[in-house]
């Protein structure tokens, strides 16, 4: 594929001087990207075998702050090292950054160079193990939407990100002149992309104005995490090169949309060339397989929010009539429903969640829906009927979306299905991350707080 390296093309890259630098990344509790420039002479020869971080890199908010009480990480144990290993089959090009490739890595125990199992990258990859035991594959594709705005980061940080100019001033979805406004930044995001190995399909104005949807060929689930990962640090640093900003938070402002990533998502045999969600006499195409999939997701829908929706500004985004769900119900072609149905009747067959935000960590959500699922398939759960209508409608007693962190965080913690499936200290190290996300916000005085009692209370 295009844009991907192996080694010994790097080697006659860094020979021929045109690359110079690889950035070596660990993907954080968060979803970032976090790790090491290596000069490219010393990654070829040595630093491609592996490298270390501060194991803290786990255990920190996200503004970087070491968090406490931790049971992996913390003061008492010291702040040691972890392993990072880079996995060679995800070095790519980043034409974006003269002279840069770049290779994600997975996080190994200093000691025993084992999965540290709380890492997001591991915990996906326990849940396609599950899946590789079964003889099956999950094939995934995550849309992302964004926030453009005209102001550089230095500028927005500096106006206390208040008062952005958004690139547009009305609403752009599918509008082909106002993008064509904004398409020195989205055709280097497109293009960009494109060289560094990830296959892009489109990009389109959304439903707000300077709200944009990137969207990417679907891939196995693991390689559509990565590339997920590195669109988000691809196009905040694309913007940052072109002297504007992006935001992927779930709910920038009140007025306008929320910013999703709708995760698609279809299993397939272990060679990946039959579609097990399929069946054409089974009903709109549906497999058997697919309803208990289908029905395991809703049955643990509360329960796996947490990983669709992360912080407390993900549960902003949860407005009735803004296209962002509020319900835990299936459907057809509605986007009302927090999950629908999309390619019926044929072998394109698959299940999109509609729950996540953009600020959703790609590993940790896929690893949640995906736990889900299989715990309907081996359950064999029953898929409840579809719901058709206005998914926003009260007066219809339907299952909720929770409502906010701490409601997600009770049923994350509570969930004996996810401890089974994802183990009791990966649980207990997000319900910690959780409410020290709550615990952060709560004791914080607020801009709104100021607006509406600093003369009235």
């Amino acid at each position: 594929m295009e844009g991907m390296l192996t080694l010994a093309q790097l080697k006659k890259e860094v020979a021929a001087g045109t690359i110079d630098t690889v950035v070596a990344a660990l993907v954080d509790m968060q979803g970032r990207l976090i790790g090491k420039r290596f000069h490219a002479k010393f990654f070829v020869e040595s630093g491609h075998k592996e490298t270390h971080g501060c194991n803290y890199l786990l255990a920190v908010d996200v503004e970087m702050e070491p968090v406490p009480g931790y049971k992996a990480s913390s003061w008492e144990k010291g702040y040691g090292d972890f392993v990072l290993k880079p996995d060679m089959a995800t070095l790519r090009r980043i034409p974006w950054l003269p002279g840069t490739a770049l290779v994600l890595c997975d996080i190994l125990d200093h000691h025993t160079h084992k999965d540290v199992p709380h890492s997001p990258r591991a915990i996906l990859k326990k849940q396609l193990k599950r899946l590789e035991a079964m003889k099956m594959k999950a094939y995934m594709a995550s849309e992302l939407e964004f926030f453009l705005f005209e102001d550089s980061y230095a500028n927005a940080h500096e106006m206390g990100y208040r008062n952005l100019k958004t690139s547009a001033h009305y609403i752009e979805d599918y509008h082909i002149f106002q993008t064509s406004k904004e398409e020195d930044v989205m055709r280097a995001i497109r293009n960009g992309l494109h060289g560094a190995g990830i296959p892009v399909e489109n990009s389109k104005g959304e439903a707000a104005p300077g709200q944009e949807e990137i969207n990417v060929k679907y891939a196995e689930a693991l390689d559509m995490a990565d590339r997920h990962a590195i669109i988000k640090n691809g196009c905040k640093e694309i913007a940052y090169g072109l002297g504007k900003s992006i935001t992927f938070m779930a709910k920038w402002n009140y007025n306008l949309a929320g910013s999703s990533s709708h995760i698609h998502q279809s299993l397939w045999s272990a060679d990946g060339k039959t579609p097990l969600f399929f069946d054409k006499t089974g009903d709109h195409g549906m497999s058997e397989l697919m309803q208990h999939y289908l029905a395991g997701q809703l049955e643990h829908s509360g329960e796996i929010t947490y990983f669709l929706a992360p912080y407390m500004n993900s549960y902003r985004r949860f407005i009735a009539g803004t296209f962002a769900p509020t319900r835990s119900v299936w459907s057809f072609d509605n986007r009302t429903a927090g999950f629908r149905l999309c390619g019926a009747d044929s072998k394109a067959i698959r299940v999109e969640c509609r729950v996540g935000g953009a600020d959703l960590n790609p590993y940790l959500a896929f690893a949640a829906l995906l736990a889900a699922g299989l715990d309907g398939i081996e359950k064999k759960m029953a898929l409840e009927p579809v719901f058709s209508g206005d998914a926003y409608d009260t007066s219809k007693k339907l299952r909720d979306i929770p409502k906010t962190l701490r409601d997600a965080t009770e049923r994350l913690d509570k969930s004996s299905f996810l401890r089974g499936a994802l183990g009791d200290d990966v649980v207990d190290h997000y319900v910690h991350t959780a409410k020290w996300e709550q615990f952060e916000y709560d004791r914080r005085v607020m801009d709104l707080d100021l607006k509406r009692g600093f003369e009235q209370y």
